[in-house]
């Protein structure tokens, strides 16, 4: 527990976010490369003519102000200007002023709506916290972790399987908590033991986001599957059928991210 205490000290909001950037970049292409070869292997239609680059140009400057927000999270952050929450309230703020006055699509019923919705968000989270912290105190005084990575040790002694045994038991975890709940609870379990074995606590935090994004997208409860079901109109079992290429770029980042740490290390050690 005194080594989770340590590890999570050493880790700031900042870096995390630099943590991030190349294994989003990493992702990112390696959904494009799915998406690509699912599209030929399908034999997708290209539907309509490419608009040309003035109607693409019309369209990113028309997002600009949305996309302002991440210029005034990133950017504030970064550069010090403020901290991660006050960037968070003043990038709420400008989010209010660009939906009332720019684009004029946020009405006060739906104002109302949000703030509920918020709020809820929020009482749900603290609730979580407040429950991880107890089941956290117990863990330590039982010595949960110290048990759980002496148990790992009898299967092997080896880092790279011990990391291996990590990813599998947080996206197993993943597929049945929130992403909130995992984080909170899980954390506790395999920081302590990722860092016995070498692993940088930034290390440890991004490769914990993928295996969140992992098992919120597989049944049982794949809250993001659901609610993307549910807006396409078609069944989770359909999508199970066709999603493996996207799995699979997934699980090609999370090995990426878990056995080259300088993929979520560079950039946080160029900002130190």
């Amino acid at each position: 527990s005194t080594l989770a205490a340590s590890g999570l000290a050493s880790v700031s909001v900042l870096g995390l976010i630099l943590a991030g950037l190349v294994p989003a970049i990493i992702l990112t292409l390696c959904n494009l490369g799915a998406a690509y070869w699912v599209a030929v292997r399908r034999g997708y239609p290209i539907h309509g003519n490419f608009p040309g680059w003035l109607e693409v140009l019309k369209s990113f400057g028309a997002a600009m102000p949305g996309l302002f927000v991440v210029v005034i999270i990133l950017g504030g952050i970064l550069s010090g200007a403020f901290t991660a929450t006050e960037s968070a309230s003043i990038a709420v703020a400008w989010a209010l002023f660009v939906t009332v006055i720019v684009y004029r699509t946020l009405t006060l019923h739906n104002f109302l709506k949000a703030c509920a919705k918020a709020c809820k968000t929020t009482g749900v989270v603290l609730l979580l916290i407040g429950i991880s912290n107890a089941f956290g105190y117990f863990m330590a005084l039982y010595e949960v972790p110290q048990m759980t990575g002496a148990l790992m040790q009898k299967v092997s002694s080896e880092p790279w399987v011990i990391f291996l045994m990590i990813n599998v038991l947080l996206f197993v975890l993943g597929t049945f908590l929130d992403m909130a709940a995992t984080i909170l609870i899980c954390t506790p379990i395999f920081l302590p033991i990722a860092m016995q074995f070498g692993m940088d606590p930034l290390q440890f935090g991004i490769l914990m986001l993928i295996n969140c994004a992992l098992g919120l997208n597989t049944p049982p409860v794949g809250t993001v599957q659901f609610v993307g079901c549910a807006i396409g109109e078609i069944s989770v079992g359909q999508v199970m059928r066709t999603i493996a290429p996207f799995y699979g770029a997934l699980g090609m980042t999370l090995l990426a991210v878990t056995y080259v740490p300088a993929f979520s290390l560079w950039l946080p050690q160029i900002f130190k």
